[in-house]
């Protein structure tokens, strides 16, 4: 090996000590896009509550005079029931408390502000929990609140179209979006080219999704695989969502408290608590969310969706 040429010029090294480093933003790596709370309708809030008042279906039906008998005359009396102890809905909060050194933020604040990236990176990371919570809390989680009536398992496993059909038959009134996992959607995807049909596709809100009948396949890694939201390895179970949002609509709407002090997002705001004699200075930031299914066929499930099974398409 020839020995190297050393040439007699200055260094790479040495002439980075006077060249500009362009920097980026701190980068939040289990940041999404968060599609969920873009896709369902929010209501703000007042007081904090929200009172689901319905109709007590079957038990007293009205009936009507519809007749050219003119032996007919007699109109039926008779009256709807309400529900005596409807279902409320209370904003839960979601809060964490974060410290910043004074010194350090005065000191190396440019380009960037230390304060406010912070703070950015908190308040994604509490967006990321408040959408997770919309589709998995124990109280007002969807998964949690979806009626017997409305749940549907799969034909052999795997996510097939007319699984998705199904789930169609249970929400007809103007279903608004599917809400699936990622790899559930490329299992879907699977399906459908297996068959001969692969699914058109959409841009809203941004984005580009594949729509089944015409209703858009919404991703989100918040409808956990085996309990998580980065399964380790290709097979796994998990649910797909059918939604019909917006509340005139009687739909599954997100709820949100309005006007709160330090709003830096929907339901979302950030306060200074104080700075102590070190001079570290103390934020609470707190979200403020819910959600309610305002008539049971607003949603629908596919349970223990099969997301692992792959096909050698050359031997179709």
């Amino acid at each position: 090996m020839a020995d190297e040429i050393k040439t007699n010029a200055l260094g790479r090294k040495a002439a980075e000590q006077l060249a500009d480093v362009v920097k980026t933003a701190p980068q939040y790596g289990a940041l999404t896009p968060r599609w969920l709370t873009r896709v369902l309708e929010f209501k703000g809030l007042d007081s904090g509550i929200y009172r689901v008042n319905k109709v007590v279906e079957g038990d007293t039906p009205l009936d009507v005079l519809c007749s050219q008998d003119p032996n007919k005359t007699e109109i039926p009396q008779g009256y709807v029931e309400y529900q005596t102890n409807p279902r409320e809905h209370k904003l839960s909060s979601i809060s964490t408390i974060l410290n910043i050194d004074t010194k350090i933020s005065d000191v190396y604040s440019s380009p960037f502000d230390q304060s406010a990236e912070q703070i950015s990176l908190t308040v994604a990371a509490l967006q990321e929990r408040q959408e997770s919570q919309i589709v998995n809390n124990d109280d007002y989680g969807l998964l949690k609140n979806i009626a017997p009536s409305q749940r549907v398992k799969t034909i052999a496993g795997r996510p097939m179209p007319d699984d998705l059909d199904e789930l169609l038959s249970k929400v007809w009134k103007d279903p608004s979006f599917f809400l699936a996992h990622p790899k559930a959607i490329s299992a879907f995807g699977r399906e459908c080219t297996r068959r001969g049909v692969p699914p058109p596709t959409v841009n809203i809100y941004g984005g580009t999704f594949i729509t089944w009948r015409g209703i858009p396949l919404i991703p989100t890694d918040k409808l956990f695989v085996d309990g998580l939201k980065t399964p380790k390895g290709k097979r796994g179970k998990t649910n797909i969502l059918l939604v019909r949002t917006g509340e005139n609509k009687r739909g599954v709407i997100g709820l949100y408290q309005k006007n709160l002090p330090g709003q830096q997002a929907r339901g979302l705001s950030v306060r200074l608590r104080g700075i102590n004699d070190e001079g570290t200075a103390s934020y609470l930031l707190s979200v403020y969310c819910s959600a309610a299914i305002l008539a049971d066929d607003a949603i629908a499930v596919l349970e223990d969706v099969e997301v692992g099974e792959y096909y050698d398409y050359s031997k179709i």
